[in-house]
């Protein structure tokens, strides 16, 4: 990052930092193709550097991905930030509520997956049988998406 002096009154600004279309739509978690089509239609400011690359200035993707998040997602299957990869897309075949807790069964293609989780959280994503779900596995953890 340059810094560089304002006169009169001494204070140190920082150069605004930007983002190639890569680096952009990894921060939106999006892929480089959506985040060009983003910046080809408009939604993003864009310019170019010395090598021809596109950027776009800090501030503007600060407050396009403010934008995006109030929009309620990305377009783009609202993925979901998480670390656990392993991802089975299925179907709900059973929802057993309790008072607290819940257990929830997706058939995804041949694997069956049970999962406990909160009665609050099963109401929140609305699972009841014949939904769409997605199992995420981390270890020995079962994080469930609604698809």
């Amino acid at each position: 990052m340059k810094y560089f002096r304002c006169e009169p009154n001494g204070l140190i600004l920082s150069h605004m930092q930007s983002y190639t279309i890569g680096q952009a739509a990894r921060l939106l978690g999006v892929s480089p193709d959506t985040a060009r089509r983003w910046a080809d239609a408009g939604r993003v400011a864009t310019h170019r550097d010395e090598a021809g690359r596109r950027l776009i200035d800090g501030r503007d993707l600060a407050a396009f991905s403010v934008e995006v998040a109030q929009s309620g997602g990305t377009g783009e299957d609202d993925v979901s930030y998480t670390s656990a990869r392993n991802a089975f897309p299925g179907i709900v075949t059973a929802v057993k509520l309790g008072d607290v807790a819940a257990q929830v069964e997706i058939q995804a293609g041949p694997h069956r997956l049970v999962s406990l989780l909160t009665r609050e959280a099963v109401e929140e994503l609305g699972l009841e049988v014949g939904t769409q779900a997605t199992a995420r596995v981390k270890s020995t953890s079962v994080h469930i998406d609604r698809a």
